[in-house]
């Protein structure tokens, strides 16, 4: 019986683990990427944060000097110096890219520039759903480069002013306020734009004013844990002492303002105020903080992932679609539960993936006597029958690892097939909480290809077709094989962690990432096509601190995530669970208006 093993450490990886454990920007990993990792169950679960240990360490550093600089500003006692004056190039401007295409500029100035390169993989990231995508620091912005793209977005990660020369070029703010097309402003220094262009010139285009809008409103951040977005109600969950405060912005009114509409609201959990999120007036769209920092499938980075919608796809129609796959299918699966999982799917006319290990290892007998144990494909036929039942029957063959373990190392817990990480080294801390380690020591392309190569020889050897798409085991892997699981597959179906160095091509930091989960399909800056893995898992227990995740927190998410206006709610469910909570869950997505397809449709 596969996995009703202990379940006494479970860990839960999150890609998010990244917002994955990532998307966090400066925070998140204390869960890893995937979702999750358990003794007997897998959970490849979503961290609420997203990005690395270190990454955390210096958003919580950056938000604390954010508030002061912003304190500075407000009593006129901070200093600034601008960029200096760059001359644009005397000849002819690049060409713009051809169809949809996205410049997204980022901050990579000051003590923890290293945040921006995250936030702008990020964003790139989900802007590769539309097309093209180039990702440059704001310093290298030349004149005119908005007008050769469809939209712009500037990420303001960091506060210039004091010690901190402004980096923003005099180009870019003039060409902001000039351009017809789409600028998406996030975060700081849209009060410098205003200066640099003439305050009464950017209330007058804009209905509001920068150089009056702070972080803090009576003297604090506050307690801004909600944001309503198209009558969305979304989290935001901010470790206490650790934010950086989302800007109240001074709309004006009366004769010669425009209209500024208030896209998203952002609500104080104590006091109950509201203000807003994100507003737009003219050409700008603006948002008050950075989305990536904290985040879990319900969160307001939702609203960011629609607002693209506008600037890169405006004519795009409603339409919400959903998918489910099975998740740590290994040689040491049950038949009768992969059956009764089966029969159910099939009685619904549902398509959807099933995730397979070719390989079954538990190299130190942890759940067989201390006997070590290897099962292949070839040598479970039961098993390989009931996959080929589902194949004729509406499901889509996918590949999650060779052996979803390491070695006979404890990787974190056991060196047990579905328990560990395969791609990525981990342990557990004192405090119950998984840590990535980086990438083993043998990590490179052959070494990544090998394994590849492997699983799919362990499929032919079964007389299983070629899988189409991939699942890393527990969402951990290092750049490089990232790139060649791309290259082996048609697409990756996960959450993924994305490294700093990465957009500059120098050398990958391990330690500092950023993890995160999509909404819809995206070419994202390995150039991999991800498909979605955005709601989660069903896990009855907690685990290395993570609280059990129900059909009512799966449907919730699924919920949130109507806010997509083309958005997908993507789980993943472990068939030694029963079937009711599943068809709960399958229930209440299909309640919502949720239509299932198979992976090949979320491409799509």
């Amino acid at each position: 019986m596969q996995n009703k093993r202990g379940r006494s450490r479970k860990l839960r990886i999150s890609a998010v683990v990244v917002l994955l454990a990532a998307l966090l920007g400066g925070v998140m990993l204390s869960r890893t990427a995937e979702g999750a990792i358990s003794g007997p169950h897998a959970t490849d679960a979503v961290n609420p944060l997203s990005l690395s240990p270190k990454s955390t360490k210096d958003l919580a550093v950056a938000a604390k000097a954010r508030i002061a600089s912003d304190r500075l500003r407000r009593a006129g006692k901070l200093a600034l110096t601008l960029a200096p004056l760059t001359k644009a190039p005397a000849a002819r401007a690049a060409a713009a890219p051809a169809g949809t295409s996205a410049l997204v500029l980022y901050d990579n100035a000051g003590p923890y520039g290293q945040l921006g390169e995250l936030y702008a993989m990020a964003t790139a990231n989900l802007a590769g759903h539309f097309g093209t995508v180039t990702a440059k620091p704001v310093s290298a912005y030349t004149a005119g480069m908005v007008n050769q793209y469809t939209a712009t977005v500037y990420l303001g990660s960091t506060y210039y002013g004091g010690t901190i020369p402004d980096a923003v070029p005099a180009a870019f703010y003039q060409d902001a306020l000039a351009t017809s097309r789409p600028v998406t402003w996030i975060g700081d220094n849209i009060w410098n734009m205003a200066g640099a262009v003439g305050v009464t010139q950017f209330k007058q285009k804009y209905g509001w004013d920068p150089t009056n809008s702070y972080y803090e409103s009576g003297g604090s951040v506050g307690n801004i844990n909600q944001v309503t977005y198209k009558g969305r109600q979304l989290t935001r969950k901010i470790p206490a002492g650790q934010d950086g405060g989302v800007l109240h912005p001074d709309i004006l009114t009366g004769p010669g303002y425009p209209a500024v509409t208030r896209l998203a609201e952002a609500k104080d959990g104590t006091t109950g105020a509201v203000s807003p999120w994100a507003i737009r007036s003219s050409n700008l769209t603006y948002l008050g903080e950075m989305p990536f920092a904290y985040v879990s499938e319900s969160d307001r980075v939702i609203v960011f992932e629609d607002l693209l919608f506008d600037a890169l796809a405006p004519a795009t129609a409603e339409r919400h679609r959903a998918f489910v796959r099975l998740e740590d299918i290994s040689p040491k699966a049950e038949p009768a539960q992969l059956r009764a999982i089966a029969n159910y799917l099939k009685s619904q006319n549902i398509p959807y993936g099933i995730n397979v290990i070719p390989v079954y290892k538990d190299p130190k007998g942890t759940y067989n006597n201390g006997v070590p144990e290897t099962i292949t494909l070839t040598q479970a036929p039961a098993v390989v029958a009931e996959l080929k039942h589902m194949l004729a029957n509406g499901a889509v063959l996918m590949n999650h690892g060779y052996t979803h373990q390491y070695g006979t190392a404890n990787n974190p817990y056991n060196g047990v097939t579905g328990d560990d990480f395969e791609f990525f080294r981990a342990h557990v801390d004192a405090s119950d909480n998984v840590i990535l380690d980086g990438p083993p020591a043998e990590d490179s392309a052959v070494w990544a290809q090998g394994r590849v190569t492997q699983a799919l020889a362990g499929f032919a050897a079964a007389g299983l077709p070629k899988p189409a798409f991939w699942t890393t085991p527990h969402y951990a892997a290092s750049a490089t094989d990232y790139r060649v699981l791309g290259q082996n597959y048609s697409a990756r179906l996960e959450r993924s962690l994305y490294f700093s160095g990465t957009l500059t091509g120098g050398t990958p930091d391990t330690g500092r990432y950023i993890g995160q989960f999509f909404p819809y399909a995206v070419k994202d800056v390995y150039g991999t096509t991800v498909l979605p893995e955005n709601i989660g898992n069903y896990e009855p227990d907690a685990y290395n601190n993570h609280p059990p995740r129900l059909p009512a927190d799966l449907i919730a998410s699924a919920k949130a995530n109507l806010a997509v206006r083309d958005g997908v709610a993507s789980f993943f469910y472990h068939p030694y669970y029963p079937v009711a909570p599943l068809q709960q869950t399958i229930e209440g997505i299909k309640a919502l208006g949720y239509t299932f397809v198979g992976p090949a449709d979320l491409k799509q």
